[in-house]
C-alpha cells in the first residue's frame, strides 16, 4: 500500500476516489463451507462424474499395475530366467495397458471439463438472478466493480477446482493410498526410513495454510479495487477529459495497479513454497532410498525386482504429493473466492416478498402514505411522518430543494425501499402484502440520469414491454415524440445505439426512455426530473403527449424547473423531509408561501439571464 499512498500525495485531489470496496472475509477454513460449493455438482452425479470416476479409476490401477508387472514379473522372472517370450509378452501386455490408460485419460478429462463448465455456469447464472433480485440499500453501498469481479473473476477462480481439482484430489488421494500400500508389501523397513520426511512436510504445509489464504483474499480484494476504478474511469472519462485529468488520473491507476501486482506476487510466491519443497522432499527421500535400499539388498532382505518396483513406486509418490499441493492452493483460492461469492448470495434483500403476497389483478392508482417515516441510516431520516393522498388519474407533483425527499417518495411507491415506519398503500393494499413484480409491472419510472442498454432503438423502447409488436413500439415513440428524430437515423428503429447510448443526444435518450415507459402501459408513471434534459422545444411537445397518455393514469412528477409542473392537480412542497403545502398552482400561489417563493425566485433568475 505504500506504493498509493505515494500517489495519493503526489495528486491529493484524488482522494475521493479512494474507498473502500470491500473487506476481507475472515470464516474458518472448514469443510462445510467445501461441501456447499460441491453441491454445484450434485446435477451431474448421474450423468458426468461417474463417467469420470470410472476412468479414473482404471487409470489409476494401471499405473499401479505396471511397476508390479516390472519389478516382479519382467525383472524377477522374463530377465532373470532370460525368457524372451516371456518378455515380448510382457511388453504387449504393458503396452495395451498403457494404450487403456490413454483412453481413459482422454474420456477423464472431456467429462470433468464439462462437467466443470456446467458447474461454472451454473453458479454464475445463479448468482447474477440473486443479485438481481437484490434491494437498493446493496447496491448503494458497493460499486459497480466491486459486483463484476464476484460475478467474473471470484466464479472464474473457482472453474480449475471444478475442471480439474476434484477428480484429481481423488486420483491423487486413491493413488497416494495405494502406492504405500504397496511400498509397505514390497519394504516396511525402507519404506518407514523413506517416509519419515512426510511428518515434517505435513507440520510445515499446516502452518502456511493460514498465510496463503489470507493472501488470496487480498488479491481478490485489489481485484475489486482494480475494476472498480477502471470502471468509473471509463465512465467518466468525458469529465476526466474536461479538465484535463488524464495524467493524475493515469498515476493513481498506476498506484492500484502496483498494489495489484504485489499483493498477488506475494500470493503466488507464498503459493510456490510447496512445490520445491516437495521436491527436496523426494531428494531426500531418493538418498535414503539408495544409501538403505543397497544394504537391504545386499543383506538379501530385498529382491532387485522389488527394489526396482520400489524406486518406481517412490518416484511415483511424490507426483500426487505434489499435485495435492497444487489442488490444496487451488483449494485456499476457490475459498477464498466462494466465501466472497457466498457472502452475496447469503444477502437478503431488504424488500422481501411474503409468501402469501397478493397480487394486483386490476390496480387503479390510488396512492396513500399513512403516518411514513423512512431512514436511509441512522443518522439521516428522510422523511418525518409522512401522510398523503395521490387519487386515481391525479396528476401529482413533487417540488422542493435537493435532498427535501421528493426522490425518496418515488422509491416507495416503486417498493424499492420498505419505510421505517407506516404504510404506503395502493388502492388501500399495504405494498408489504403485494407482490413486487407484480407491483412493478403497473408502475414505469423515467429518470434524469436515464440508462439506455447496448442495442438497437427498438429493442430498447421495447425493454418495458418484450412482447410488444413493432407497431406498438413505434406508436409509443410518435406519441412522445421520438419517431421524428429515430426516423432521421442511419437505420431507422435498427439503429444500433451503442453502449450507454453514446450515438444519442441527452434529450433524445430521454425521449427514448419516455417510450419505453409509456410502451408498458403503466397505471402509474412516475417521472423523476424526467425532462431536465430535453430543451424546451421538445418539453413543449411531450407535455402536450403526456396530457393525452396520462388521462385515466397516476402520475407523480418530481421537477425543480417549476413551469413543467404548473397544470398538476396536486402540487405537494417538501422540505427536509416534510410537507409544507399543497394544493394546485393556483391555490399556492395565492398563498404565497414556500411554493410562491420557488416560483418568484426562478422567475427571477430567468429574468437575470
Amino acid at each position: 500500500m505504500a506504493k498509493q499512498e505515494k500517489v495519493k500525495q503526489q495528486s491529493p485531489h484524488l482522494k475521493r476516489f479512494y474507498y473502500p470496496l470491500d473487506q476481507a472475509v475472515e470464516k474458518p477454513f472448514n469443510w462445510k463451507q467445501m461441501t456447499r460449493l460441491l453441491f454445484y455438482i450434485k446435477p451431474y452425479t448421474k450423468s458426468l462424474l461417474p463417467g469420470a470416476i470410472i476412468a479414473m479409476f482404471i487409470t489409476t490401477m494401471i499405473r499401479l499395475a505396471v511397476p508390479i508387472l516390472i519389478g516382479k514379473v519382467v525383472i524377477d522372472v522374463a530377465i532373470a530366467n532370460q525368457d524372451p517370450t516371456l518378455l515380448t509378452y510382457l511388453v504387449i501386455l504393458i503396452s495395451i495397458l498403457y494404450v487403456i490408460s490413454y483412453i481413459g485419460n482422454h474420456f477423464r478429462i472431456k467429462w470433468v471439463n464439462v462437467l466443470g463448465q456446467n458447474v461454472i455456469h451454473d453458479l454464475r447464472k445463479q448468482l447474477f438472478s440473486h443479485v438481481q433480485r437484490l434491494s437498493h440499500n446493496f447496491f448503494d453501498k458497493r460499486s459497480a466493480g466491486s459486483i463484476l469481479v464476484r460475478i467474473l473473476n471470484d466464479v472464474n477462480s473457482l472453474q480449475e477446482l471444478f475442471t480439474n481439482g476434484i477428480i484429481n484430489l481423488l486420483m491423487d488421494v486413491f493413488m497416494l493410498v495405494g502406492i504405500i500400500v504397496i511400498l509397505f508389501v514390497l519394504s516396511p523397513q525402507l519404506t518407514l526410513a523413506v517416509l519419515v520426511i512426510l511428518p515434517i512436510m505435513f507440520y510445515i504445509s499446516t502452518k502456511l495454510r493460514r498465510n496463503i489464504r489470507k493472501s488470496w483474499q487480498e488479491v481478490r480484494i485489489q481485484k475489486s479495487r482494480l475494476n472498480s476504478h477502471l470502471n468509473e474511469s471509463m465512465q467518466g472519462i468525458r469529465i476526466t477529459q474536461s479538465f484535463s485529468q488524464e495524467k493524475e488520473n493515469t498515476e493513481y491507476f498506476n498506484g492500484v495497479n502496483e498494489d495489484n501486482y504485489e499483493v498477488e506476487r506475494i500470493a503466488m510466491k507464498k503459493s510456490a513454497y510447496f512445490g520445491p519443497f516437495v521436491e527436496m522432499s523426494n531428494a531426500i527421500g531418493t538418498v535414503i532410498l539408495i544409501s538403505f535400499g543397497a544394504h537391504l539388498i545386499i543383506t538379501g532382505t530385498i529382491e532387485i525386482g522389488d527394489f526396482v518396483s520400489f524406486a518406481i513406486f517412490l518416484g511415483m509418490f511424490w507426483e500426487p504429493i505434489s499435485r495435492l499441493g497444487q489442488i490444496y492452493n487451488q483449494l485456499l483460492v476457490a475459498m477464498a473466492s466462494s466465501e466472497r461469492i457466498f457472502e452475496f448470495l447469503d444477502e437478503q434483500p431488504n424488500v422481501f416478498e411474503k409468501p402469501d403476497a397478493k397480487e394486483f389483478t386490476d390496480m387503479k392508482g390510488h396512492i396513500e402514505f399513512d403516518h411514513v417515516e423512512f431512514s436511509y441510516d441512522d443518522d439521516r431520516v428522510a422523511l418525518h411522518e409522512i401522510s398523503l393522498e395521490m387519487k386515481v388519474g391525479q396528476t401529482v407533483a413533487l417540488v422542493g430543494h435537493t435532498g427535501s425527499g421528493k426522490s425518496t417518495i418515488a422509491n416507495l411507491i416503486s417498493r424499492f425501499y420498505d419505510p421505517t415506519k407506516g404504510i404506503v398503500k395502493i388502492d388501500g393494499n399495504d405494498l408489504k402484502d403485494m407482490k413486487v413484480g407484480n407491483l412493478r409491472d403497473n408502475i414505469s419510472v423515467v429518470l434524469q440520469d436515464t440508462f439506455i442498454f447496448s442495442g438497437s432503438i427498438m429493442e430498447n423502447i421495447r425493454f418495458g414491454r418484450p412482447n410488444a409488436t413493432d407497431e406498438e413500439v413505434i406508436d409509443a415513440a410518435k406519441v412522445v415524440g421520438a419517431n421524428d428524430f429515430i426516423l432521421g437515423l442511419s437505420e431507422g428503429y435498427q439503429t444500433e445505439v451503442e453502449e450507454r447510448g453514446n450515438i444519442l443526444s441527452a434529450g433524445e435518450r430521454q425521449l427514448l426512455s419516455f417510450a419505453r415507459a409509456l410502451l408498458a402501459n403503466p397505471r402509474i408513471l412516475i417521472l423523476d426530473e424526467a425532462t431536465a434534459s430535453i430543451d424546451t422545444e421538445t418539453e413543449v411537445r411531450i407535455q402536450h403527449a403526456l396530457k393525452k397518455l396520462l388521462h385515466g393514469r397516476t402520475a407523480i412528477m418530481i421537477a425543480h424547473r417549476l413551469s413543467t409542473i404548473r397544470e398538476a392537480d396536486n402540487i405537494i412542497v417538501l422540505e427536509n423531509g416534510r410537507i409544507l403545502e399543497q394544493g394546485n398552482h393556483s391555490e399556492l400561489m395565492q398563498k404565497q408561501g414556500e411554493y410562491f417563493g420557488l416560483v418568484k425566485s426562478q422567475f427571477e433568475m430567468l429574468d437575470a439571464l
